[in-house]
């Protein structure tokens, strides 16, 4: 096989088409040139390989290289000229991205591992379909039939379990007879993954009215779930089914030199493949104007969840909405007016490609920012969960709890970084701005690398990962991550001004941090230190409460921030003396207030 020295990726997003150019020089892989164009799936376009063809266009011109030959086409691989790239790949969430409905037997048992699978796959979720779920039978086929997805997911029972509601489900889905949102005349592609048992009975029911594919069960017994078949199964239907339906997808799938993938699977590819390679635990963030995305991977296991309903433009009055007025005044560093607040928010929705002209509305969306996070951030921890319905040992305190729900797999003392993403994070006008606003949202504790995603091209990255993992971790770590630095935090809680935290170098230097105040140390990207973390009686960084803590820190952009305002944050009830406090932390960390 020749040698890979350019790679071209693309990624069709909902309004941008992001082109990104990388070449081996010097025996390693470095982003070279990037390029963007509107993405164009709508009329008078209706083919989505023009904005791509604008965005390879750009790279051309930055880059002088030939990319496309005369009829617009990316020439792949490199002909004898010289001209083209040696490979093409690109990602999608044009065209809203790929919307399923999933059903299960048991609402907390098999409908949410159903769930996880299609969010794991990119997927935004429409409706969870199950047999216990309260409504009545003629309202779940009313639902079905409205919702119109790209597909279903079923699933249900153990292997060797129950048959009989797997059958209830299939006929449901029968007298329902839901057609797909793209595609007249197509049948909708339904994914069964259930009992193993109950195929055959299922098969019979639905063969005939849907395009019904069977891969693994994804609880094949009750302590076991088994996710990764059903997701293949689903990223295979999306590239056949749903890109083949949007304008212009056939096209391109000819130019690729794999298959396209969608955004957010790609983006939880290069996450995964970052624990992996430096057996950590992270989070990962992508904030847009509609949706929120949080991407972990927390011993291995990894899980994404989309609010497809927080975001930051279309979306901010559903931020507005779910959180409550005061919740987003509490992060506003100056005085105002509810009625003020609701019309600038209400003003950015309908004119959702604004951006701040002052600092004061700068501050504003940076507030709603904060509770989009924290809110997809709960969200998030509500799904990631171990599983449900497996009996475990438990103590007396435990048995005093109400009901059977698996423990969430986020453990904050346990991560070791957050990456953001999203135009909030990677575009704030301070690298110190988007570290508060990942601290003030994820409250995380002990030590963890903050980091943001420089131009947006974890995407491109993720899908290069599964072609290229050489290529794909070199450009994550030189030119795509952005380390603000280690962020120390202490759990627990005190008195403002009360004793919280010393943090002592290995060259003897002393930084201590009373409870309720931000600290930050002068520390470059790259450079690393051994610290010895001493916490007050009470606080914890990761070895007990009151325990001291020896570790290697890192540095970045911002430096080294020492958290001492205890967890969960607690802001001062009244207005006057909590602007007083947003305004110390921001001077902490050099921002303007």
């Amino acid at each position: 096989m020749t040698e890979i020295t350019t790679i071209l990726a693309t990624d069709c997003g909902s309004t941008t088409t992001k082109a990104i150019l990388i070449e081996k020089r010097d025996g390693e892989y470095r982003l070279t040139t990037r390029g963007e164009a509107p993405t164009t799936v709508e009329a008078p376009f209706d083919d989505v390989t023009v904005g791509v063809a604008n965005a390879a266009r750009e790279v051309e011109e930055l880059s002088g290289r030939s990319i496309l030959d005369e009829n617009g086409k990316i020439i792949t691989p490199t002909n004898a000229a010289g001209k083209g790239v040696d490979l093409y790949l690109s990602t999608s969430s044009a065209g809203g991205g790929l919307q399923m409905t999933v059903a299960g037997v048991v609402k907390a048992m098999s409908a949410e591992s159903a769930e996880r699978a299609a969010l794991g796959a990119g997927a935004i979720i429409m409706d969870v379909i199950a047999v216990d779920d309260g409504r009545k039978d003629y309202q779940k086929i009313e639902r079905i039939r409205a919702l119109r997805p790209d597909m279903i997911l079923m699933s249900g029972g153990t292997d060797g379990g129950t048959v009989t509601h797997l059958v209830d489900l299939a006929e449901m889905l029968r007298s329902a007879d839901p057609k797909p949102r793209l595609g007249i005349g197509l049948k909708l592609p339904v994914i069964y993954a259930g009992n193993i048992e109950a195929r055959s009975a299922v098969r019979e029911i639905l063969g005939d009215f849907v395009d019904m594919r069977e891969t693994d069960n994804l609880r094949p017994a009750m302590d076991r779930e088994n996710l990764g078949p059903a997701r293949e199964a689903i990223h295979e239907l999306f590239l056949e089914h749903v890109m083949q339906q949007a304008p212009g997808y056939a096209k391109l799938m000819t130019w690729t030199s794999d298959g396209i993938m969608s955004t957010p699977n790609a983006v939880g590819k290069i996450m995964v493949a970052i624990a992996e390679q430096r057996k950590i635990d992270v989070l990962g963030v992508d904030i847009g104007g509609a949706t929120t995305d949080v991407f972990s991977v927390f011993g291995g296991t990894y899980n994404r969840t989309v609010s497809a309903n927080l975001g930051m433009s279309y979306s901010i009055c559903n931020v507005l909405t779910e959180t409550g007025l005061p919740n987003i005044a509490r992060w506003i560093p100056f005085q105002t007016d509810d009625a003020s607040l609701r019309n600038q928010l209400r003003n950015k929705m309908i004119r959702p490609t604004t951006i701040p002209q002052a600092l004061k509305d700068l501050q504003l969306e940076q507030a709603v920012a904060r509770e989009a996070l924290r809110l997809a951030f709960d969200h998030h921890k509500s799904l990631a969960r171990g599983l449900k319905g497996v009996k475990q040992r438990r103590s007396v305190s435990d048995a005093v709890s109400q009901g059977d729900t698996g423990a969430s797999l986020v453990d904050l003392m346990a991560l070791d970084m957050i990456v953001g993403s999203g135009g909030v994070l990677s575009h704030a006008p301070l690298r110190g701005q988007s570290a508060l606003m990942m601290m003030d949202a994820y409250q995380p504790e002990g030590i963890t690398m903050l980091a943001v995603d420089s131009i947006f091209m974890m995407p491109q990255l993720g899908v290069l990962s599964t072609i290229l993992p050489e290529a794909a971790t070199q450009v994550f770590e030189r030119d795509c991550l952005i380390k603000l630095g280690d962020c120390i935090a202490p759990a627990g809680t005190a008195k403002d001004g009360d004793p919280c935290v010393t943090v002592t170098t290995a060259a003897g230097e002393t930084h201590t941090a009373s409870f309720g105040q931000l600290k930050l140390v002068a520390m470059s990207p790259g450079e690393t230190g051994k610290v010895t973390i001493t916490p007050a009686k009470g606080f914890d960084v990761g070895a007990g409460k009151g325990k001291a803590r020896s570790a290697t820190v890192e540095g970045g952009v911002v430096g080294l921030i020492i958290d001492a305002r205890g967890r969960p944050i607690a802001l001062p009830a009244q207005a006057e003396a909590r602007t007083a406090k947003l305004i110390e932390w921001l001077g902490a960390l050099g921002l303007p207030a």
